[in-house]
């Protein structure tokens, strides 16, 4: 059953990821909540499929012409400065603090997201 549930995690991140909306905010939840993972490990293993799963939605959407590389060195050099430093940051940090920003990024997450929805 254990099982079951780890192909599931699978499932919904690699939709959402593919999607481009970011399947570690359902797939590190799935990991701690139902798996009782720690939030570092779950962590980690949300970005090493983040890995995995970002090369072959780049290939997809970069063929349908949805990628856009003006300026992207710039965001690509201060997302791996900023990366570095967070994971620095993250490796002196207990879990129960990462599960707290983390909880408290969701919250906000979802506050945007339905203001988004009803402005309109």
């Amino acid at each position: 059953m254990l099982y079951f549930y780890y192909v599931l995690a699978g499932v919904v991140s690699g939709v959402f990821g593919g999607l481009g909306m970011g399947g570690g905010t359902l797939l590190i939840p799935i990991l701690t909540i139902f798996l009782g993972l720690d939030q570092k490990v779950a962590q980690g293993i949300n970005l090493f499929s983040f890995l995995l799963m970002a090369l072959v939605s780049i290939a997809v959407h970069y063929k349908h012409g949805f990628i856009s590389t003006k300026n992207i060195f710039y965001i690509i050099f201060f997302g791996i400065i900023f990366a570095i430093l967070g994971a620095f940051l993250m490796s002196f940090l207990p879990s129960k603090i990462l599960k707290i920003v983390f909880g408290v990024f969701l919250c906000c997450l979802a506050v945007v997201e339905f203001a988004k929805v009803f402005k309109k």
